[in-house]
């Protein structure tokens, strides 16, 4: 068992709160992610669970251990860095074992481990070579296979796809997510990237400011976010959000009319809301269609348009002053200053009040992080 429980986690640097009381269970064979902006704190708690940084406060439980106080190399964790952290003069096979040298294991069991690790990480036939000869990719493999030789109770891994380029990066998440079921292993991992986040976890911890925003599937963050901060960061290209003000309200409907004109009534739990309120619309690029301007009242003026091919994505404006992004069959051609119309898929769209907090469906518990 891997079970990693976190209790009232607290940080604090020069009297600064970095980390703010966080409280989470990771559960075994678990490929949780922690994702959020750039301060958010991902990486400090990160390092407060590998015993990288002294906790302020609180507690952290491996299985039925504690093991807030203990030095890192007793946690039975391994690590796993942005940086390589190869050592330049040693081979593959020296560098995969270096641990476990360290630790006077006998040399047969070492060299089984460094050959299972290498057969698992297709590193079999560069065990000999040293880290120049190594692309990024083979570099990073190295290093995880260098955690994994230790056997570890729970891997970590701190943005380790950073320093690789787009079509490394697409090809080591793969490899990750294959290397997650081959080794059945409990895993924590860092990173900036939702798209690594969404492709990856099986849990997906989004942080901000130090707290803990959510906890849930990577479609549950997507589908049904607590707030509004989730729902602007999770999701490619982001969601857009339209200042509004709540017309009718009740416990099965509410009707709102957007600062840009249009007027729309979303299926949602309007109970806490008061007419005449400012709210807020979320809207998902993928879930608006672009249409004649003369079929909706709901108009804008084209921007810019990105063609990636398959799909186009168009930047419009409303008539409010406000920028949304809308996700067009790649075949559409735009204009610069070209009017459209937009048909937003109502029961898709998202509302928040005006403390960011989500407006849910009728019956539906709210979900706190």
């Amino acid at each position: 068992m891997s079970d990693l429980k976190i209790r009232n986690l607290k940080k604090v640097f020069d009297g600064l709160e970095i980390i703010k009381g966080v409280n989470l269970d990771i559960n075994d064979h678990e490929f949780v992610v922690f994702v959020g902006p750039s301060g958010c704190g991902k990486s400090t708690l990160l390092r407060l669970i590998a015993g990288l940084e002294e906790v302020s406060s609180g507690s952290i439980h491996l299985d039925d251990r504690e093991i807030t106080d203990l030095a890192p190399a007793k946690r039975d964790l391994a690590m796993v860095f942005q940086s390589y952290a190869l050592y330049p003069h040693k081979t593959v096979r020296k560098n995969m074992s270096f641990a476990l040298d360290l630790a006077g294991e006998d040399k047969a069991v070492i060299d089984k481990k460094v050959n299972d690790a290498a057969r698992i990480l297709e590193l079999d036939h560069l065990l000999d070579r040293k880290p120049k000869a190594l692309s990024g990719g083979q570099r990073q493999r190295v290093a995880i296979g260098r955690a994994i030789v230790r056997q570890p109770k729970v891997f970590l891994f701190d943005e380790p796809l950073s320093n690789l380029d787009a079509a490394l990066r697409v090809q080591m998440r793969l490899e990750l997510a294959r290397l997650h079921q081959e080794l059945n292993a409990t895993m924590i991992y860092v990173t900036h990237d939702q798209v690594e986040a969404m492709t990856l976890a099986d849990k997906v911890v989004v942080l901000n400011g130090g707290r803990i925003e959510q906890v849930g599937s990577p479609l549950e963050l997507y589908h049904h976010p607590v707030n509004q901060f989730v729902a602007g960061f999770i999701g490619t290209p982001k969601m857009a959000f339209l200042k509004a003000k709540v017309k009718v309200a009740s416990p099965m409907a509410v009707t709102v009319t957007l600062a840009c004109g249009p007027e729309y009534t979303l299926e949602l739990d309007g109970s806490g809301l008061q007419n005449g309120e400012e709210v807020t619309v979320g809207i998902r690029p993928e879930h608006i269609q672009v249409t004649r301007a003369e079929e909706s009242a709901f108009k804008v003026h084209l921007d810019v348009a990105e063609h990636l091919g398959a799909d186009t994505y168009c930047y419009v404006k409303a008539t409010s002053g406000e920028t949304l992004t809308v996700r067009a069959p790649g075949d559409f051609e735009p204009s610069f200053g070209d009017q459209v119309g937009l048909q937003p898929e109502l029961a898709r769209c998202h509302l928040f009040d005006k403390e960011g907090k989500a407006i849910r469906k009728p019956g539906a518990p709210a979900k706190a992080a």
